[in-house]
């Protein structure tokens, strides 16, 4: 769950392991598949939310690095005990440690919200929740080497405008949940991407991108598609029935992104189209070595489907959204997951819509199949949220039967007060 897990293999392997060399694509799949998934109770649930970050004078501009770090180093230790980081275009990420249910989830971050909000305003700052930067060109400011090696990584597939908007343009709140019992997971990996669709289409708040409406409701979701399948596409196959299995073959074949030449050195592009199977069969070499447990461990890091096994499960399809609509939706999504008769109503939904990926981003609730699904799904939700959260619930519902997400309010400003003025409204608080 967020933050007691650091690596994909660190439990399960101690780290004098971690130099360890692999002898083989078999080697390295046994490792994916022994620690891919953790067998346990469902019920923890562990939040990330992006906000991207503007100048209230100047929403045109990027803060910069300097600046941004200078805000989080005065915040302190937030309340709900959320760390604080920096995305690559300086979108501002809050990652909760594990609650014990939803409920207590959402009451934390939200308190870490409005603390973080309140440094970052007195500092001139306003910090928005949109899937995707409705104004500015995409730009890197975190200096990570990390970040400037997937840039050139990007640029060699010949994805550099959608890698470079993915990284410094886009922002999600991602849901984490517990994998649940062994003999469950086909059906809940199953279950997870299959709500996909739906859940894009209800969270679609990114019509523009870059100054410009795109067409897609999830701008978001669309930059995502058009990066490479074998590192961003959904996990599992045609029938689901080995999540652990599917997951090793999937990392296996995609492509390694960056390496480490020694522990000490700067990550550098693999400018090459090299399978890690290949890396790890001694067919390619990196670094004129085979990869190490350590090289594992990160290459899965690099690895973006829309669910991602970390021992439990990174959700990771939704654009972020504002703190009006995040709790009730958070709330559905693990409600559909968790809870088993909801998680009955929402796989006859959505499984037939599994595939609509493109349709629920371009489309959204305006597809009537999305949201007769996504009607279905929140009032199995909204039956099962506790008081503090009935009214979020009933607003979420309303929306959802007149076919909007929060992409049509936030279309409506722009096209009433343009770009800049509706970022600005919005990152100061105004509704």
């Amino acid at each position: 769950m967020t933050n007691t897990i650091t690596t994909d293999l660190g439990e399960g392997h101690p780290i004098d392991a971690a130099d360890a060399e692999l002898t083989s694509a078999n080697d390295a799949a046994q490792l994916i598949g022994e620690s891919c998934l953790t067998d346990g109770p469902v019920g923890r649930v562990g939040l990330e939310i992006e906000a991207h970050c503007f100048d209230l004078a100047a929403p045109e501009r990027r803060p910069a690095w300097d600046q941004i770090s200078s805000v989080i180093a005065d915040v302190g230790v937030l309340p709900g005990a959320s760390l604080i980081t920096v995305e690559p275009g300086g979108a501002v990420e809050l990652s909760g440690p594990p609650a014990d249910d939803v409920v207590s989830a959402i009451t934390a971050m939200a308190g870490d919200r409005a603390v973080l909000r309140s440094a970052f305003a007195e500092a001139g700052l306003g910090l928005v929740l949109l899937g995707a930067d409705p104004l500015r060109p995409a730009k890197r400011i975190n200096p990570g080497d990390r970040y400037r090696a997937m840039e050139q990584f990007f640029e060699a597939s010949q994805t550099g405008a959608a890698g470079a908007a993915m990284m410094t343009s886009t922002a999600s709140v991602q849901v984490n949940l517990e994998a649940g019992p062994e003999a469950g997971w086909a059906a809940r990996l199953r279950l997870a991407h299959a709500l996909g669709p739906t859940l894009v289409a209800i969270a679609a708040n990114s019509p523009l991108l870059g100054g410009k409406f795109t067409g897609w409701r999830s701008s978001r979701q669309w930059v995502w598609s058009q990066l490479d399948s074998a590192r961003c596409g959904p996990v599992l196959g045609v029938d689901g029935e080995d999540p652990a299995g599917e997951w090793a073959r999937y990392a296996l074949k995609a492509p390694v992104m960056l390496v480490h030449p020694t522990p000490e050195m700067d990550a550098v592009p693999v400018t090459d189209w090299v399978p890690f199977a290949d890396w790890a069969d001694g067919s390619v070499l990196l670094g004129d070595r085979r990869p190490t447990v350590a090289d594992l461990d990160y290459h899965l890091t690099t690895l973006f489907p829309p669910v991602r096994p970390r021992r439990f499960l990174e959700i990771r399809y939704l654009d972020s959204v504002p703190d009006a609509d995040w709790p009730a939706l958070v709330f559905t999504l693990a409600t559909l997951l968790d809870d088993p008769g909801a998680a009955e109503i929402a796989a006859e939904a959505c499984e037939p819509l599994a595939t609509a990926w493109d349709r629920a981003a371009q489309t959204g609730l305006g597809d009537r199949r999305l949201r007769d699904a996504a009607i279905r799904c929140v009032a199995a939700a909204a039956e099962r949220a506790p008081a503090a959260l009935q009214e979020s619930m009933a607003r979420l519902m309303r929306s959802v039967e007149q076919g909007r997400a929060p992409a049509d309010g936030f279309s409506d400003r722009v096209v009433r007060n343009g770009i800049a003025t509706a970022v600005t409204e919005l990152a100061q608080g105004v509704q």
